[in-house]
This record gives structure tokens, C-alpha cells and sequence, in this order.
């Protein structure tokens, strides 16, 4: 199940369930409430019947002033009830109940809703989970069709960009070095690195482990970029002794990435700057800045017109992968800085 079937089927399962448990332990409570009710009424009747025949095991009788409102239940201490003697009118008949056996059969009453209530709860969980999966169902026919759908694309896209490609060289070869045709190649580029964040995106993947120099990984990635940014300035300042042991193509994903944000979100004229230090790769920019750091991550996210959102979740993805911590620092107008740290062992 992926995460966004996951939390579709937690949101159903917890509006389900609440709302049933809710409306369930309203009228459980309505219907302890009116059990209630109707103990002391039978608690009263018994003790009128007790005032007439003085037969009453179960209670205790004795007399008091006319102080109190006959044929009413009083719960005190214990629970009282008064009725009128005959012939007598500074008197009444006191009729009273143990507190502790009332207490008995309130408990009764309260363990026999508390274990109906329980079973209740467990038949709207199951009965919440299979409505859960039942209106998961769409949703997930809906996400293979579109992955599906996709995954032709992609395949379809080869062709295409194998045409453009070889047409390009070609043309490269007969005029040599020409502007329009370096931006159409920084243009295919950019497809083909669309076609591999989509790919990142559907597909898992194995993340075997390589080991590489990471200033020639960067310069490589760089080089394939700044062609389709002439007016970027690119700073590496990494040390050439400096290997790193990780998913080569995984890592190029996450590089190609956030390089690339940096150039395209970047003020004319403007800087990329990529160092290493102390275990962590920095990537800075002089752009746009990010207004809210802590939604980037979040798929669909963005704030520019430009892309589709899902460049920088694929980035997050790829590092948990491959256990590489990634931190932000933004400031608007001014740039922002990546921050990748390496496990100790790279």
C-alpha cells in the first residue's frame, strides 16, 4: 500500500470509527441513564409496596417527622423514601436502602454496558476497516491506471529523444558549435532529466553501493547543466582526494536536482556555490529563496509556476534511500542552501 493509500485509508478509517463511536456511546450513555431511571422507579415501587404490608427484607424502617415529601426518592447516604401513616399527621413511615446494595446493582448495570460498548467498539473497527478498503478501492484503480499511463509514456518518450539526440550530433558535426543547437541539447537534457525523475518516482529501485570522487561526480553533473544557464556562475570547491561510497545513480538524481532548482530559481547573473566539508555537501544559490522550508519536501508543493512539484520529494526520497540527512536554509531574495550529510562510513 503507498503512502497515499495509506493515509486515504487511515482518514476513512478514523471519520468512520469516530463517528460511529461517537453516535455509540451517545446512546449508550441515554440508555445507562434511562436504566437508571428505571431501578430507582422500581426501587420506589418496592418501597411503597413495603409501606402497605411492612414485608421488606431489604430494607430498613423507621419513623421520622412530616418533614419530608412522601412518595419521593431521596439519595444521601443511603437512599430514603417517606409515606404517610394513617391516622398519624406529625409522623411518616422512613423507608431506606443500603447505599452499598444500590451500589451493587448500579455496578451491575455499568460493567453490563462497559462490556456491550467494548463489543460495539470492536464491530465498528472491522466494519470501519472493510468501509475503509471499500472506498479505497477507486483510489487505487485510479493511481495504477495513472501509473500505468505513465510508465507508456516514458517508454514511448525513447524513441523520440533518441531522434532528437542523434539529429543534434549530426547537426553539431556538419556546422559545428552553434548557440541554437547547444540550447536544444540543454532542452533534451532537461527532458531526459524529467523522464528519470518520473522513473524515481514510480519505480523501485536497488540501491547498490559505489564508490566514487566526488568532486569528479560534481563537475560532471555541473558541466551537464550550466549549458542550459549561461548566465549562472558555478564554484566548486571540493577536494579532488574526497571519495564518497553511495548509489552512483541515485546520488546523480539528487545532484542533477538540486542543482538544477538552483539555476532555474536564481537571479540573473546570479551563483551556485558547491563545497564539501566535514562530512556535508553544501549547495548554495543567490535565487528567489523559499518562502516555507518545511513544505518543500511535500509532493505536489511549490512556489513557482515553473515544474511540477515533485522534484524535491523524489531528492527527500533518494536520501532517505541511500540514509543521506538533508537539511535547508532559506532566505528570501538572498538564496538558499542544501545541506546533505553523508552517513560516517562514506
Amino acid at each position: 500500500m503507498k503512502r497515499v493509500e495509506f493515509e486515504a485509508f487511515i482518514k476513512g478509517f478514523l471519520l468512520f470509527f469516530f463517528s460511529m463511536g461517537t453516535l455509540l456511546s451517545i446512546l449508550v450513555y441515554n440508555n445507562f441513564n434511562k436504566e437508571l431511571s428505571e431501578l430507582d422507579s422500581k426501587i420506589l415501587d418496592k418501597m411503597r409496596i413495603c409501606s402497605f404490608n411492612l414485608n421488606c427484607p431489604n430494607f430498613e424502617i423507621d419513623f421520622s417527622e412530616n418533614k419530608f415529601t412522601t412518595y419521593k426518592l431521596y439519595k444521601t447516604s443511603q437512599l430514603d423514601s417517606y409515606f404517610p401513616i394513617l391516622k398519624s399527621q406529625q409522623n411518616l413511615l422512613h423507608i431506606s436502602l443500603s447505599k452499598d446494595k444500590y451500589e451493587i446493582k448500579i455496578t451491575y448495570i455499568k460493567d453490563t454496558h462497559i462490556k456491550e460498548f467494548v463489543l460495539a467498539l470492536i464491530g465498528i473497527s472491522l466494519f470501519s476497516i472493510l468501509f475503509s478498503l471499500y472506498t479505497l478501492y477507486p483510489l487505487r484503480q485510479s493511481l495504477l491506471l495513472t501509473q500505468e499511463f505513465i510508465k507508456d509514456i516514458l517508454h514511448d518518450f525513447n524513441t523520440p529523444l533518441g531522434a532528437l539526440r542523434l539529429n543534434s550530433s549530426m547537426l553539431k558535426r556538419e556546422i559545428g558549435e552553434n548557440k541554437k543547437i547547444t540550447r536544444m541539447e540543454g532542452s533534451i537534457e532537461n527532458i531526459l532529466s524529467l523522464q528519470e525523475n518520473l522513473k524515481c518516482y514510480l519505480f523501485d529501485h536497488e540501491m547498490q553501493q559505489e564508490q566514487f570522487n566526488l568532486k569528479r561526480f560534481i563537475e560532471v553533473s555541473v558541466h551537464t547543466i550550466e549549458n542550459s544557464f549561461p548566465s549562472i556562475h558555478y564554484e566548486i570547491d571540493i577536494d579532488s582526494s574526497v571519495n564518497i561510497k553511495s548509489n552512483e545513480k541515485a546520488f546523480s538524481r539528487i545532484i542533477s536536482n538540486l542543482v538544477s532548482n538552483a539555476s532555474k530559481y536564481n537571479r540573473v547573473n546570479g551563483s551556485v556555490r558547491i563545497s564539501y566539508k566535514d562530512n556535508q555537501l553544501y549547495i548554495s544559490d543567490t535565487g528567489k529563496g523559499i518562502k516555507d522550508t518545511k513544505k518543500i519536501f511535500n509532493r505536489f508543493y511549490k512556489e513557482q509556476e515553473r515544474g511540477i512539484g515533485v522534484g524535491l520529494h523524489i531528492v527527500q526520497k533518494l536520501c532517505k534511500e541511500l540514509k543521506i540527512e538533508i537539511e535547508v536554509e532559506s532566505t528570501l531574495k538572498v538564496g538558499t542552501t542544501f545541506t546533505l550529510i553523508f552517513p560516517s562510513s562514506s
